[in-house]
């Protein structure tokens, strides 16, 4: 009763207020709620407790014997355990008039089937109790009668010594059975005693663990209910963030729309400025492309005529001469330019267009839609101002109601009268002790005159052994033994005077422990074991008629919650929460009631208001739009670029001048020494200083003129699909953000609040799992149970039925004990006649 008092008051204290306030409470929906956050909260460690019971029996050499009993017990009972036969038997009882009906005839029969081990040795022990005594006063008055080997006299046999030997050795081997018959007996009477010292331990121990479990479980609440404002914190932080978090991610899903249309625009700009410097290089190229063809025209000119002249020198006529100066002749006219770059167009009007367009700053009107774009958090933040205020005073409420709530029950008060209760019943118990320790003396003492009555017998026996042992001479009649070997004899047949007097008082003690004992091991103890008996106690109706389910009746009036014994050892075995052994819930559902205080419906409602108005947000004003739109008209496409291409391609010269200066030297290389040869080699040396000096710079302008023809040309081609297509995506981001950013907007508020409320999510899942797995861990309930049945059964059942086995096998090995006393002392003893054979009979035999 003590515990129901106690571990149900703890948290059922304040039940009735709770339900009551609990009807009244709203409940909001959490369909939309419900998500799994970002960031998983860390709710740190419900403050744990350590329980000092260990309820573990380990018996140690004398569990040998434990286990001997138990196999004899059930040999003698091998049926399993009457499960149904008792429900059965139970309810009949109760009714008394029914006994007599066939059905419960039957059930009395399986009842005797399955104690039908025990009847039998029972009824054997009674037969041994009832006819020892007989048998032995019989015995007795017929040895009185000089019958039964009262007769004093011994007749000889050829083979005397030889049963002397056998009985000898029989009443040996008897002897030391019984002797350790007796030492079994009194080491299951002594463990009693010494285990009774081990149950103190374990009151202790379970007292003090139960004082633990109170003075912890307050604490235990107390954490939980203040983690709320952990849960509150994060929620809080995240909406002081929310223009990050929710504007972070209504901008990251715009982002992919709106910043490819500005990064295009922005490559425009790009594209002005190498449209204007690629103009602008074309200029510059032409103006020193058409300077240095007038130079190189002249110098050519000049070069070709003075090659001329020194091909008409008279030395050029001496035979194989004239062939090289002719050939060198022939190739004057390629001394000559090959391009002309005085025709060209000029670009002037599309580069004074083009200058006109940027003087309009478009990279500077693209920034401002990067700004007003990346701006999304702070306009977030700025309109969702006063929802995150309203939002901020409801979680407070909240907390406020969370932790009123575990403070509005009376949970100390109902501890602290359960400490002081566990306090006056560990006063009351320690009061026993001393009384209980007498009883166990006295118990003790008893047990221990029992086992002396058997050695009593084999101290007779042992001395009566060694007396005729030592004292028989082999030489002698049976009239003139000596004293020693009579004195043997009959202490010998003290013992079976003894043996008769006490083997039925032993006896008796055997059946009475027999049937006790071994009954509640198998009844009681076996079935603790195995936990069997709590199927028999939580069947429906098997204790209470009326009650379906015997605990929750007892504890909350109410049999039909599904809660048994069995279910609630083991869970408080695996040490859980008080809250899941009981099944609270029922009674008392915190998390209805967390889950109705966390989700509020008002702050459901305060959630679905949240709304972001992107539409004044613009991403290109209409002068950055007129700047691309001149952009493309700046008549860059109108240059005939096919002119200067093909000039370009022409080459400066018709003949490469270092080649020719080459092949001049090599011509000359092939003449006399001479002043022609000379004159020649000065042409060729010319011809390189007007290569290096006048064309590789002008063929380095006619590169890049050539570049930024093609550059111009390749802007100039896609220039316009360009333009357009910038101008149709900015147009289309625009009006997604004026017209359709509702539904993203949409969408990540909900994202955002189902994350908000996924923080509230994690805190009623983790005080639900602390609840049923770590406050009020119940370990001390199952505690208790094992260390009942551990003093109860491994302490004194398995005790007392080691005691009854040891005993009995003395009991049983008395009688050989008895029979081979009494054949032998006839060996021992002095007799008053002896059998005389005359020598020639004697020879015979």
């Amino acid at each position: 009763m003590w515990w129901k008092v106690g571990l149900v008051l703890v948290m059922c204290s304040g039940l009735t207020s709770s339900e009551a306030r609990e009807e009244h409470r709203d409940l909001s929906p959490r369909s939309m709620m419900l998500r799994v956050p970002v960031e998983t909260l860390d709710f740190g460690f419900v403050p744990s407790v350590v329980y000092e019971t260990h309820a573990y029996y380990e018996p140690g050499p004398i569990g040998v014997l434990f286990h001997t009993v138990h196999a004899f017990l059930y040999v003698v009972q091998p049926n399993p355990f009457p499960k149904g036969e008792m429900h059965t038997g139970f309810e009949n009882a109760q009714k008394f008039s029914t006994f007599l009906r066939p059905e419960n005839v039957v059930l009395l029969l399986q009842a005797i089937y399955y104690e039908l081990g025990f009847i039998v040795l029972t009824a054997l022990g009674v037969i041994f109790v009832l006819f020892v005594p007989i048998v032995g006063l019989c015995f007795c008055v017929c040895r009185c009668c000089e019958n039964c080997g009262g007769e004093m006299h011994q007749r000889q046999k050829k083979n005397g010594d030889c049963l002397r030997g056998f009985y000898m050795a029989t009443l040996i081997t008897t002897s030391v059975f019984l002797a350790v018959g007796v030492m079994v007996a009194y080491a299951a009477n002594q463990n009693i005693t010494n285990q009774i010292k081990s149950t103190r331990r374990f009151v202790s121990t379970n007292i003090r663990d139960l004082k633990s479990f109170a003075n912890y479980t307050p604490a235990q609440i107390d954490y939980l209910s203040a983690q709320y404002t952990t849960a509150k914190n994060k929620v809080l932080s995240d909406l002081d963030n929310i223009g990050t978090l929710l504007g972070g991610q209504i901008h990251n899903q715009l982002e992919r729309e709106v910043v490819p249309a500005l990064d295009n625009a922005l490559r425009m700009t790009t594209a002005m400025r190498e449209s204007k410097e690629a103009l602008e290089s074309v200029t510059t190229s032409l103006e020193i492309l058409q300077e240095g063809t007038g130079r190189l025209q002249n110098s050519l000119q000049s070069e070709r005529a003075s090659l001329s002249n020194t091909l008409n020198d008279p030395a050029c006529s001496n035979g194989d001469v004239t062939h090289t100066c002719n050939t060198i002749r022939g190739t004057l006219s390629q001394l000559a330019l090959s391009a002309n770059f005085h025709g060209l167009p000029e670009v002037e009007a599309p580069l004074a267009n083009l200058d006109a367009v940027l003087k309009t700053d478009l990279s500077n009107i693209v920034q401002k839609g990067y700004s007003s774009f990346n701006d999304t958090p702070r306009l977030v933040r700025e309109q969702t101002k006063e929802i995150v205020s309203e939002v901020k005073g409801l979680l407070d409420k909240s907390g406020g109601e969370i932790i009123g709530f575990t403070k509005m029950f009376p949970l100390e008060p109902a501890l602290e009268n359960f400490t002081k209760f566990l306090t006056e019943s560990q006063k009351n118990i320690e009061a026993y002790y001393p009384q209980i320790d007498q009883l166990d003396f006295y118990r003790w003492i008893g047990c221990v005159v029992i086992c002396c009555m058997v050695v009593l017998v084999l101290a007779f026996n042992f001395l009566g052994l060694l007396c005729g042992s030592c004292g028989y001479d082999k030489n002698a009649t049976p009239t003139t033994r000596g004293c020693l070997s009579n004195t043997g004899g009959n202490l010998l047949m003290a013992s079976v005077g003894f043996s008769f007097i006490f083997s039925w008082v032993l006896m008796g003690v055997v059946v009475t422990t027999f049937v006790v004992g071994g009954n509640i091991e198998k009844l009681v103890c076996e079935p603790l074991a195995n936990r069997q008996i709590f199927k028999i106690i939580d069947t429906p109706y098997m204790v209470h008629p009326a009650k379906k389910n015997f605990l929750p009746g007892m504890l909350f009036q109410d049999p039909n919650i599904d809660l048994t014994v069995g279910s609630m050892y083991r869970d408080c075995y695996e040490n859980n929460g008080l809250y899941s052994a009981l099944q609270l819930e029922t009674k008392f559902n915190f998390n209805k009631f967390l889950n109705a205080t966390v989700y509020n419906p008002e702050l459901t409602k305060i959630f679905n208001s949240v709304n972001v108005d992107l539409k004044g947000m613009f991403l290109l004003e209409q002068e950055g739009k007129n700047n691309l739109v001149d952009f493309a008209n700046t008549g860059i496409g109108d240059i005939d670029y096919q002119a200067y291409l093909s000039e370009v391609n022409k080459g400066v010269t018709v003949v490469d001048l270092l080649s020719y200066a080459n092949e001049l030297e090599a011509q000359a290389d092939q003449l006399p020494r001479g002043a022609l040869e000379n004159a020649l080699k000065g042409h060729a040396s010319s011809i390189r200083q007007i290569h290096k000096e006048q064309v590789v710079p002008m063929e380095q302008a006619m590169g890049t003129l050539s570049q930024s023809i093609k550059l111009l040309q390749k802007t100039s081609r896609e220039l316009p699909i360009k333009v357009t297509n910038v101008l149709n995506a900015i147009e289309a981001v625009e009006y997604l953000i004026a017209n359709n950013a509702s539904h993203v907007v949409k969408q990540e508020t909900d994202k955002f609040i189902k994350n908000i409320m996924g923080y509230f999510s994690q805190y009623t899942e983790w005080v639900k799992h602390s609840l049923e797995m770590e406050v009020a861990q119940c370990k001390p309930i199952s505690n208790i149970i094992d260390s009942l049945e551990i003093v109860a059964c491994s302490f004194i059942v398995d005790s007392v039925n080691t005691f009854w086995f040891g005993l009995g096998g003395c009991c049983l090995l008395l009688i050989p004990s008895i029979i081979m006393s009494v054949k032998l002392a006839k060996f021992y003893r002095r007799m008053d006649t002896e059998d005389v054979f005359d020598d020639e009979i004697w020879q015979l035999f």
